[in-house]
């Protein structure tokens, strides 16, 4: 759907009728949302998601509607984990990574392998019906898998996760998130830059899907530690909390099985901000706070997507696995996985290194 255009309407059980976006409703009230020729249930529509600003589930609904195209564009073909936050920001969410067999019968999905080995059936976000059937269950952002669904095991998508410490200002994730852009272009990629809708940036890597994710994560690692030498005590490839300074540069975005929130979704932060695209030069003045649910549709409308062009030229990671072949004849291994991964060969002891310390200091 174009932005500023209704192509859904409402009906009610047990309710008035809900018309127009950002409309009030009571919350133990049930109605039907008719839209892409679906009728999708939305449940305690007058729901408080966001108590700070008194945002409902309905106007999260009204959000994504409204942002529909951009949205689904950024989810297209890609399967993606439910994360649930029933009772707003206020509660705890949980994540939901498989579609119950009771779930509408026209929900498009994948299924998809876990480190595991063990299988899941996903969503995959096909039109503004399968966005409005999640936030019914409470889903507010987004996190879709870095492939499509034509090709599971072979990422089309670099994910760069900018991450700064505790008293970080985000104009050291600037300065970082424009060091990351100057590389990739070395290395004749073009990166994509939004805000991660919190205290980061994330920038995207359309690729060609040739790889697997072992391989795209060893070329995000490669990056990252490029980065840490122009920028030494500013950007980070250190896993380990204690030993990080400044931003750090999350490579293991890149393993299978893990997810980042997709564009123009919306954050659970207080303000409800969002993950929003960005042009490159707008990141040196961008604010995340001016980001956010009631601004954005706006500036979608007026501006259009600045990350629209993103699947026009897919690229080739031949240029950062080359630097990541250079780092390894210099000495520089692997560098540690998510807990939830088997140890890898090349993978250096899975310990924080001061409790490591502490452990040669027992044996002696």
């Amino acid at each position: 759907m174009g932005m500023g255009q209704k192509l859904w309407h409402a009906t009610t059980v047990d309710g008035p009728a809900i018309g127009h976006p950002f409309d009030v409703a009571s919350e133990s009230e049930r109605i039907t949302i008719e839209v892409c020729g679906r009728s999708v249930s939305l449940s305690n529509p007058g729901k408080v998601f966001f108590p700070e600003r008194g945002i409902t589930k309905l106007d999260l609904m009204n959000y994504y509607l409204a942002c529909e195209q951009a949205v689904v564009f950024h989810l297209r073909e890609r399967p993606t984990v439910l994360k649930r936050w029933v009772n707003g920001i206020a509660g705890e969410p949980f994540f939901q990574k498989r579609v119950s067999d009771s779930a509408p019968e026209w929900l498009q999905t994948a299924t998809v392998t876990f480190p595991s080995g063990r299988e899941a059936r996903e969503l995959v976000v096909a039109d503004g019906a399968h966005l409005a059937w999640g936030v019914n269950l409470g889903v507010i952002d987004w996190n879709p898998w870095p492939v499509r669904r034509s090709d599971l095991d072979r990422p089309d998508e670099l994910r760069v996760d900018l991450d700064p410490g505790p008293g970080v200002g985000f104009d050291e994730v600037r300065a970082v998130a424009l060091e990351v852009r100057e590389v990739l272009e070395e290395h004749s990629l073009r990166g994509y830059p939004k805000t991660s809708g919190s205290r980061g940036i994330h920038i995207y890597v359309r690729l060609i899907a040739e790889h697997e994710f072992t391989e795209v994560r060893r070329a995000a690692l490669a990056l990252a530690r490029e980065v840490e030498r122009r920028m030494p005590g500013k950007a980070t490839s250190r896993w380990w909390k204690e030993e990080r300074e400044g931003v750090f540069i999350d490579y293991n975005q890149n393993a299978r099985d893990r997810t980042v929130a997709s564009a123009y979704s919306v954050r659970a932060v207080a303000d409800a901000r969002v993950s929003c695209p960005l042009e490159w030069d707008e990141v040196p003045d961008a604010d995340p706070a001016e980001l956010r649910i009631d601004t954005v549709p706006a500036r979608l409308r007026e501006r259009g997507d600045p990350a629209a062009s993103i699947d026009d030229e897919p690229a080739s990671l031949q240029g950062l696995l080359e630097l990541a072949a250079r780092d390894e004849r210099e000495g520089l291994g692997d560098a540690p996985w998510p807990p939830h991964f088997k140890k890898q060969t090349s993978e250096p002891p899975r310990v924080q290194p001061s409790r490591a310390r502490k452990g040669r200091v027992r044996r002696s």
